[in-house]
This record gives C-alpha cells, structure tokens and sequence, in this order.
C-alpha cells in the first residue's frame, strides 16, 4: 500500500482518546461531542433501569452505556447505537440469515446462501453446499462479530472440512452460514437514514516489502506503527495459524524477504480487529455504492443508522453485494484511517438525535474529562450511574508556566492546585526529574488565568522561585486539576499500574522531544542562522586544519 497522508479530527487526538480503546472508543467519542455541545452526560452499568429494554449483547463492561440529556429529552445509548433505532432492528442485524431475508424482500443484492444448524454434520454441510451454493465458498457464523469465524475463498472439499473443524470445532459456532464467495473490494458504509455519511475500504492485514527485512520482521515493525493509531492500536496483527497458512499457501514463510514494493496479503478477511487497514473513501466511491448501502438500511424497518458492509467489482458489472448490517457499528476506522481523511460520524449521530445543536462547533475544542475517573464508581460497582461535569462553557484560554528553582516541595504544588481550582481553572501541575516544574492552567476567562499568574509571584514560604517561563499551551486540556507524578518503580503496587505509568512517562518524553524539535526548527529557519551560514561553515574548516599537539 503506498503512503498517502492520513488527515485526523483536532478535537479528537490521541491525547483526549488515550483512555478509550476498543468499543469503549465508539462510546467515547459519541458521548464526548454531546458533552462538550452542553448536552448533560452520564454513563452506566448494564445493571441500570433505563437499559432494561434495551438489545444488548455481551459482557459489556462500563463506558459503553450512556445518555445525553438536553434538559427536555433524554436519549440512551449503547456505544454508537442511540434508542431511535428499534429492538426489532438490532435482533434482525444481529441474525445474519434474518437480515439477508428483510434484504432480499427489498431487491437489495445478497450473496446466495444456505443456513445450517448444529444438526447438520460437516458432510451435510460440505455436500449441500458445493451442490446449491457451490465453490468458491465463506462460512461464517450466524452470530459472530469482529470476524471471528470467518472463512473465505473457500475452493475445494477439503478446504472446506478443514475450515469447518476450526470455525465448529475450536471456535464453537455451530450454527453457520455458507456462501458464494464474492469477489471485489470490501467497504464499510455508515449511514443516517437517507444519508452516507463515511466509508472506507477494508484492506485485510498486509504488509509492503523494502528488500531487506523478513516478513515477520515487517509485520512487527507495522505493528510498531499501528500502535500509534488511537483505533489501530488494540488490532495488531497477531501471527496466528490462520496467518502462517495464507502466506504458505502463497509460497511464503517467516522468514521471506519480499522485494521492494511487494505487496504481500496475510488474510483474506479484511476486519480491522484482525489487523486489516481502513482507508477513507467517503469522497470517491461509486454511487452505486452509497445508493445501495442507504437502500439496504430502509430494508429493515426501525433501524435509522448504522453499518453496512458491501462487496464490489467495478469492472465486473455486477452491483455492489451486501454482506452484512451493523446497527452497532464500530466507528474507530473512519475517525482513525491508515490513510484518507477522518470522517466525523459522532458529530453526525449527535446532530440526528439533537438538531437544536447542530449550530455548536466542536471542531476546535480541546476540553475533555477523564474517562477512567468518571467510571471507577462503576468499575467498582459502588454506583450503578454517575453524571459527568459539565464542560466548560466557551473558549478556554491556556498557559504553561515553567518555574525554575526550589519548586518541588509537594505543598507547594498542592498550593497551585487549590489557587487553580478556586480560580476555576482546568489543569495540571507536571514534574521534571529536574529543578523544576511546569504547571498548565486553563479557563474561559483569560483574566483569571492572569490572575493566577500573579499568584505566582507570592508563592508560601521555603518555595524560591528564580525564574518563570511561560507560553501558550495548545494541546488538548482534561477537565479538573492533577498533580502528575514523575515515574518512580517503587511507588507502583502492580506490574499493570508500572507499565501504565511507564507509557504515560514515554508519552511525556516525546511531547518534550516535539517542543525541542519544534525550537531547533525555529533557530535554523532564523534570519541570524541562515546569515551566519558561511561564518560556521569556514570555523569548522579552520578547526579541522588545526592538528592536536
């Protein structure tokens, strides 16, 4: 795949998502854009009276139930599926076969299909269907999801047993569905009713030869990449035998070096959560596509918005095919692609279920709260529902104070906290493993973020400040105030609080790291450096002629 620029939403960094992985990151930023238009947010357990009624499915732990509230009405949701959209809705996408019959009903292109039970054996299953359905073949399960299960290109009987050991088997799903398998490219598609409102297409896992490093060693050093994706970070491609079978079966091992610019694929299936990449191509798919996905969402009564999974072949002349419906439908793709332009579906779900917002921007705001602080009373089932803070109302002005001297007394950071929060400001105070530390404050009124700048200079007794740098702070800004700690191994009571902490410091060290580089950038883009250019050029000649005695 070559390198194109991958474009992302400011209001959605990885900075204000770092807390939110998986499902939790659907929930999140859905739940964050009607929080910061004013909406009132609160979150959930499955155990509360308002989702009763609800279609859930799963174990579902807290940060994936929440509502917003105007003042007037309230609407619930689960992750990215708001209570407009029916139960009746979400039992048929949930039902593969189910939801190929409402599709079908509506003239809407399906694969051909044969549903089997767990009555069926594996020779029942393999002699009718390369008898009605016939080669090549996709076995998937009736109720899967995130691709678990899903067998494609399947083309010969014993292809076919092998694949129905495993998905039977090992994975345990006994009800399948067997279809033709269709060639083309995969796209998801999520639509509001008569609208597209993003799509990008699915390219299962791969990685690109440079003529020099193994597969393995390539599929690592992507990996490496991926973790820098808010999204991608939790869908590594994990070596599997899934894996180790698709490049043997293409004449590849491990240890393989593809040439430079190799394209090599390491699954037919294209889910993101098995390591696929999504691509934006909101703005160049076919029409037939985007008619296709809005008609096949008006094919189930009830169901508003959501995912549409589509199969097409341009040069086929064959219409795009419908694979699948998802009125739960992970978004992190398209917020987060390997490539294209991220498409702001939360802004677009909270414009359905609240129009009078419609006219607050958020594009620019860099306020948020602390995911895991708001659910600990629900991960650790003292509540059962907890309110969020309001967001600041209007445009937050931030600083970033450096305070050089004798700063590090822990009463001295607690006097900066309480300032700030009388004040009300947002913020944090950060230490270094030097002789000084920075604190952030940030509020809608610029003369109270003044104010505690003078507060600084009368600081309690035994603090000597020497000097105070400051500057203007633009990265994204956690409601409430911390004192961070530095990273010390002996204060951490578990291996997964070490290792949390020890990420959290790596972050911090590469913030540091941008801020030098962005300061080297400005000194040798200066005036003075440019016109000093041959003065430095001709000094180090003259040294180099100058022999040590």
């Amino acid at each position: 795949m070559k390198d194109q620029q991958m474009i992302t939403l400011p209001h959605l960094t990885n900075d204000v998502v770092r807390q939110a992985r998986k499902t939790k990151l659907c929930a999140y930023s859905v739940a964050l854009e009607g929080w910061r238009r004013g909406l009132n947010l609160k979150w959930y357990t499955k155990d509360s009276e308002h989702f009763k009624d609800m279609v859930i499915f799963g174990v579902n732990p807290p940060g994936r139930l929440f509502s917003l509230s105007n003042g007037e009405h309230t609407h619930y949701f689960f992750r990215t599926r708001g209570d407009k959209i029916t139960n009746e809705a979400v039992e048929i996408g949930s039902d593969k076969d189910e939801t190929k019959r409402y599709l079908l009903n509506q003239s809407v292109p399906c694969p051909i299909g044969k549903l089997f039970s767990e009555e069926h054996s594996d020779e029942e299953v393999v002699e009718q269907s390369k008898t009605e359905v016939q080669y090549p073949l996709v076995v998937k399960p009736v109720d899967g999801s995130l691709g678990n299960g899903v067998i494609t290109n399947i083309q010969n009987d014993e292809e076919f047993f092998h694949a129905l050991r495993y998905v039977r088997g090992e994975l345990e799903y006994q009800n399948i569905i067997v279809e033709r398998y269709i060639t083309g490219e995969e796209y998801r598609v999520y639509v509001i009713e008569d609208e597209v409102i993003a799509a990008y297409n699915r390219v299962p896992a791969n990685v690109v030869g440079d003529g020099e490093h193994t597969i393995e060693e390539l599929i690592n050093r992507k990996n490496r990449e991926r973790r820098k994706n808010a999204r991608l970070h939790s869908c590594l491609i994990e070596v599997d035998i899934e894996i180790t079978e698709f490049i043997e079966k293409a004449g590849y091992n491990y240890d393989s070096i593809p040439e430079e610019g190799e394209l090599i694929y390491l699954r037919e299936k294209t889910n993101v959560s098995s390591g696929g990449d999504p691509i934006d191509v909101t703005d160049t798919i076919p029409t037939e596509i985007k008619e296709v996905a809005v008609k096949a969402l008006k094919a189930v009564p009830g169901l508003y918005h959501g995912g549409v999974d589509i199969i097409y072949d341009e040069t086929t002349g064959i219409p795009p095919v419908v694979i699948e419906l998802n009125p739960t439908a992970q978004i992190g793709g398209i917020l987060y692609p390997s490539e294209g332009k991220a498409r702001d579906i939360p802004k677009a779900i909270i414009d359905y279920y609240f129009p009078e917002t419609k006219g607050i921007d958020t594009s620019k705001s860099k306020v948020y709260f602390d995911l895991n602080a708001v659910l600990e009373p629900l991960t650790d089932r003292s509540a059962i529902e907890v309110d969020v803070n309001d967001a600041p109302d209007g445009k937050l002005y931030a600083k970033r104070y450096t305070l050089k001297g004798k700063v590090r007394r822990n009463s001295f950071h607690q006097w900066m906290k309480e300032q700030a929060q009388a004040l009300g400001l947002h913020g944090f105070v950060q230490r270094s493993l030097k002789d000084e530390v920075d604190v952030v404050v940030a509020g809608t009124n610029r003369e109270k973020v003044r104010e505690f700048r003078e507060l600084l200079n009368n600081p309690p007794k035994k603090v000597k400040i020497r000097q105070i740098e400051s500057e203007r702070f633009e990265d994204p800004i956690k409601i409430g105030f911390e004192i961070d700690e530095p990273y010390n191994p002996k204060s951490f009571s578990s291996l997964g609080s070490a290792i949390y902490n020890m990420e959290r410091e790596l972050h911090k060290s590469q913030k540091r790291k941008d801020k030098l580089e962005k300061e080297i950038d400005k000194i040798v883009n200066s005036t003075s450096w440019k016109t000093t250019g041959k003065l430095r050029d001709a000094s180090v000649r003259m040294k180099s002629m100058i022999k040590p005695k």
